[in-house]
């Protein structure tokens, strides 16, 4: 039998064996890794319906008059609405968000949206990433969501420490969802780094709820901040616990859904 003969038997098995391997990529997921956490209290889930409220109120164009609102409204009082900006005024280098001041609830909300699929520059801050791209404090995160957090701090830092100083009393929370949970993610380091910004705002005053947030941190850093930022994740939701490897996969997928529909 001559070597030849056995070449085809070979591609096989090679073709088989990259199959399986794709294959068993695009079937696992991180899910595992919190399986043996514990369970959050009822006083850490409590104000999570509120900030998702909040986040849903970015997505309206006048909160004065909503054309539609959920059960029980959006809890915000507009006259408090400091700052509310939209894709024209961030000119896509971020999602839109709001400032809030929640006399009620003693709080400075900064609410960030999560992923418009009609905006190509929501897709371009998701895919402005490769491994190891960005370091940041000793670790590495996502690039686009940085710089998109790097761009609403340098446009709201000097209001955030007026708001700081003007409530002493008052926390300071981040909060956002998909795309928007990882800018706040980042926003919320940006800011613990930079508290001398904010008059040396005291780290116990800083806090985020990243509500199913892209995995946008290393483990060290995920680790150092785990007593700041939140994240909430519902049941088997799969972004939040998808591999890096697979979300540019999925990221590539859904780009060229969009321009497709587009065209």
């Amino acid at each position: 039998m001559s070597v030849a003969c056995c070449v085809p038997v070979v591609e096989c098995v090679y073709c088989l064996g990259c199959v399986r391997w794709v294959w068993k990529k695009f079937l696992y997921t991180a899910g595992r890794e919190s399986e043996n956490w514990g369970l959050a209290i009822a006083s850490e889930f409590e104000p999570v319906p509120r900030f998702c409220r909040y986040i849903m109120a970015v997505y309206v164009d006048d909160i004065r008059n909503p054309i539609s609102t959920p059960p029980g409204g959006y809890g915000i009082d507009p006259d408090w609405v400091i700052v509310k900006k939209s894709h024209e005024d961030t000119q896509g280098k971020v999602s839109p968000y709001l400032i809030y001041v929640d006399h009620q609830n003693t709080d400075i909300v900064v609410a960030i949206r999560g992923l418009n699929m009609a905006k190509d520059s929501d897709f371009l801050v998701l895919l402005d990433d490769k491994l190891g791209q960005a370091e940041f404090d000793g670790g590495y995160v996502h690039n686009g969501l940085l710089k998109a957090a790097e761009w609403v701090w340098e446009a709201e830092s000097q209001l955030l420490r007026e708001l700081v100083e003007r409530y002493p009393d008052y926390t300071l929370t981040f909060a956002g969802h998909s795309l928007g949970a990882g800018v706040v993610t980042l926003l919320t380091m940006l800011t613990v780094k930079n508290r001398e910004k904010l008059g040396l705002l005291d780290r116990k005053r800083i806090r985020c709820f990243a509500i199913a947030p892209t995995r946008c941190v290393s483990l060290n850093l995920a680790v150092r901040y785990a007593d700041i930022i939140n994240s909430v994740v519902l049941q088997d939701d799969f972004l939040p616990r998808t591999t890096v490897a697979l979300e540019h996969a999925f990221k590539s997928l859904i780009w060229s859904y969009v321009h497709d529909t587009k065209s």
